[in-house]
């Protein structure tokens, strides 16, 4: 994502209130949560809403950990970084982007994960969700399963994408809105 798309992103989503490219650490993602919670206080966003935002933040951020596969320049080690932004727009509707490169054996993985999820109405994936959980399959361990799962529990749109950087590499795009008017009643 250059420039120019982060400013389309704020034309169209409106507010960036956070945004940080580069290496992902757990203490990162920790004081990048801090700064959420204090936005979503200073904004009086609901507990609700906050706690979806939170976790999907975190969700999309140890993805990113687990798979980006951009290596370090001089060096064989693989940089578990990305891209990832949270805005709202006018109407007080949340969006969590996040980009990283990934190999295509994780493409692989991740987009049936993704393309089941989209074909799930809220109760399907409810239950897929529990399945998961009970099985033991997917769990929260490396490997991007259960995770999404719990994404789409807490969102109300996902839309993704793969762009083919090389025949091993895509950046994976994801975009989650969180649509407070059906948290207010």
């Amino acid at each position: 994502m250059n420039i120019n798309e982060i400013q389309k992103l704020v034309d169209n989503d409106g507010i960036v209130f956070l945004s940080y490219g580069g290496f992902l650490s757990q203490e990162l993602i920790s004081a990048m949560t801090e700064a959420l919670e204090k936005e979503a206080e200073d904004n009086a966003v609901s507990m609700g809403i906050s706690n979806n935002i939170f976790t999907i933040f975190i969700e999309l951020s140890q993805n990113m950990m687990n798979y980006s596969k951009t290596k370090i320049a001089n060096n064989r080690d693989i940089n578990p970084g990305g891209l990832i932004i949270v805005s709202k727009d006018a109407a007080n509707n949340y969006y969590i982007h996040s980009q990283n490169i990934v190999s295509i054996d994780d493409k692989e993985k991740i987009e049936p994960k993704l393309i089941e999820i989209l074909s799930l109405d809220r109760n399907g994936i409810k239950d897929k969700y529990r399945e998961l959980r009970r099985s033991g399959k997917n769990t929260h361990g490396k490997g991007g399963g259960i995770g999404f799962y719990e994404i789409a529990k807490r969102c109300d749109k996902i839309e993704y994408n793969f762009k083919e950087i090389n025949e091993d590499k895509f950046y994976f795009h994801i975009k989650t809105k969180i649509n407070i008017k059906k948290y207010i009643k």
